[in-house]
């Protein structure tokens, strides 16, 4: 039922790392990623609150942690391919006529 936690300990603390490190400030890529992350941790409190279940602990809490360490790895995985699609597409060569 915590399962949440990560991908907003993820968010807040990427969020920190951003404003602290000076080359991620201004990178568009780090900004979709904390997006990302908060949009992640949103949900999941928005579905435990509508479920009742915000501050309820499960009988396997490490099972819960897991699942959200799975959440905020998938949502990283879709960042990256987002992040090569972005690249492929903004470093694609021009057609010149001859």
């Amino acid at each position: 039922m915590v399962c949440y936690t990560i991908p907003a300990t993820a968010a807040i603390a990427h969020y920190i790392m951003r404003r602290n490190i000076k080359g991620w400030k201004e990178d568009v890529h780090q900004l979709w990623l904390n997006l990302l992350l908060a949009g992640g941790a949103i949900f999941g409190v928005v579905d435990h609150l509508w479920n009742g279940e915000l501050f309820l602990i499960g009988e396997n809490v490490l099972l819960d942690l897991m699942l959200g360490v799975t959440i905020t790895t998938v949502i990283v995985l879709v960042w990256e391919a987002l992040v090569a699609m972005d690249r492929t597409a903004t470093h694609k060569p021009s057609k010149q006529k001859i």
